[in-house]
């Protein structure tokens, strides 16, 4: 039987995950999921692709133990950690700010920027001038209407959830010198389906009592070649992804998802997938 077997959430697009047991789905996709980002003195988005040392971020959600998570009661504080700096305490969902409108991938949306201490600490942090928005929920952002019409995304890349299985990575592995872990991948939804990407012939899925349907694969980027615990770059996985998981000049690895529905998942929930009647991934 496919699982659920990892749960990630990023609130700061960018910066480290945060691995959860159970978690809530509203109708951007994981709730405060990419919420967070820092944008450049023209609005334009950051993202470890230009800035890999944001790695080193470390968002909590609650106090310092970490996730603070009471029945279906939502944390309400968002901690950043980093290296050689204090902690920052900002509230999780703000609701006054400057006014800002924000650039990603071509998208233009508009954002909060709450917290001039927030824009200093990650400025010097960075070394890099920079300010930290925040996307209300007044603020609407759609996805690729030519692959997911009628969908909403927040500040994620491009869709509300990327899903990797435990066998793609394992596969990964078998090819490399130096394995690599989950989180070069930054998935949300990691399962433990049995065939090395297995997920590309997904059509759609169910996860505990949610529909997903797979969008397309995801074609990945430098932000792979990230060390997540320290921050530098290398050459993998992308030179050996190149062998096996080419198309037109692209990387894939992973696929891309849109939900119906919101409500509640988990760990160790389990997955039903259809299939697609075509292979909708590279060559193998």
């Amino acid at each position: 039987m496919i699982q659920l077997v990892g749960l990630h959430l990023y609130p700061l697009k960018g910066a480290r995950g945060i691995s959860l047991k159970r978690w809530l789905v509203d109708r951007r996709g994981l709730r405060f999921d990419r919420r967070w980002m820092l944008v450049d003195g023209d609005g334009v988005f950051l993202s470890q692709r230009t800035l890999p040392r944001l790695a080193l971020v470390r968002p909590r959600l609650g106090d310092r133990s970490g996730t603070v998570l009471i029945g279906d009661e939502l944390p309400r504080t968002l901690r950043l950690e980093a290296p050689e700096v204090d902690p920052l305490n900002i509230p999780l969902e703000p609701a006054v700010g400057d006014e800002l409108v924000a650039e990603i991938w071509g998208d233009r949306v508009g954002v909060l920027a709450p917290s001039p201490v927030a824009d200093d600490w990650f400025t010097r942090f960075l070394d890099t001038p920079c300010r930290l928005v925040f996307l209300p929920d007044d603020s609407r952002r759609s996805t690729d209407p030519e692959y997911a019409p009628g969908h909403e995304v927040g500040l994620a890349d491009g869709y509300p959830f990327l899903l990797l299985s435990t066998a793609s990575l394992e596969e990964l592995n078998r090819r490399l010198v130096d394995p690599l872990p989950m989180n070069r991948f930054r998935p949300n939804l990691v399962v433990n389906a049995t065939d090395p990407h297995e997920e590309d012939r997904w059509a759609r899925l169910r996860i505990g009592g949610l529909d997903f349907t797979v969008v397309k694969p995801c074609a990945r980027c430098a932000v792979t070649t990230v060390d997540q615990a320290s921050g530098h770059r290398g050459k993998e996985p992308l030179r050996t992804l190149a062998t096996y998981r080419n198309r037109d000049g692209k990387v894939y690895f992973g696929q891309n998802l849109v939900h119906r529905g919101r409500g509640w998942i988990q760990v160790g929930d389990s997955v039903v997938p259809g299939v697609a009647e075509t292979f909708a991934g590279p060559n193998r």
